[in-house]
């Protein structure tokens, strides 16, 4: 698929802790690399990695619908929708 071009997480500093006992776990749902292929974060005992649809569920799919709809109606309207990302665009 990809390579995340901007880590959220240094992979590297987040396995020598975990190595280092320095912190317990984590929980991650984006990899440098998608799908992982030789990733040592992956099959550790103290790291959950799901995919990165892990967001999913009714509600969640539900709230995704109804703030779409509510930025839709504002654009349309002329106002700026609240679920505007980046306020500097031009664009509206």
């Amino acid at each position: 698929m990809g390579t995340v071009e901007r880590p959220v997480v240094d992979a590297d500093a987040l396995l020598d802790a975990l190595e280092a006992d320095a912190i317990k776990g984590a929980g991650l749902d984006v990899l440098a690399e998608e799908p992982p292929t030789e990733d040592p974060l992956v099959g550790r005992d103290d790291t959950i990695v799901t995919p990165h649809a892990a967001w999913y569920s009714e509600e969640a799919r539900d709230d995704l619908n109804r703030s779409a709809a509510v930025d839709v109606a504002a654009a349309l309207t002329g106002e700026t929708p609240p679920g505007r990302v980046d306020p500097d665009a031009d664009w509206l």
